[in-house]
């Protein structure tokens, strides 16, 4: 069984046991957050909207960094910064 699941604009398709980064949550670590589910996806049957998916919050980590790098050729300006993404590590319960 597989669901897929909306969190922060992303969209990511789970299964029972699964664990995935997603964008930084509010929810304490160790506790249970219920994401809805816009699809259910069972064999071949296909349920749009129905159901819900529980998954336990692991830990609260940062991402890779991302280098940003500009640069404008001929003009002697070149800026480098660089950021690393607040990320929550989830792991699926149940769907």
């Amino acid at each position: 069984m597989q669901a897929l699941i909306e969190i922060s604009d992303k969209q990511y398709l789970v299964r029972k046991g699964d664990t995935l980064f997603v964008p930084r949550q509010e929810t304490a670590i160790g506790e249970t957050m219920e994401i809805g589910s816009m699809a259910t996806i069972d064999g071949a049957n296909t349920v749009l909207g129905a159901g819900s998916v529980k998954a336990k919050v692991l830990g609260h980590v940062k991402d890779d960094k991302v280098v940003v790098f500009k640069k404008k050729r001929r003009k002697r300006y070149q800026s480098r910064n660089g950021h690393r993404q607040q990320m929550t590590e989830i792991e699926v319960v149940s769907i």
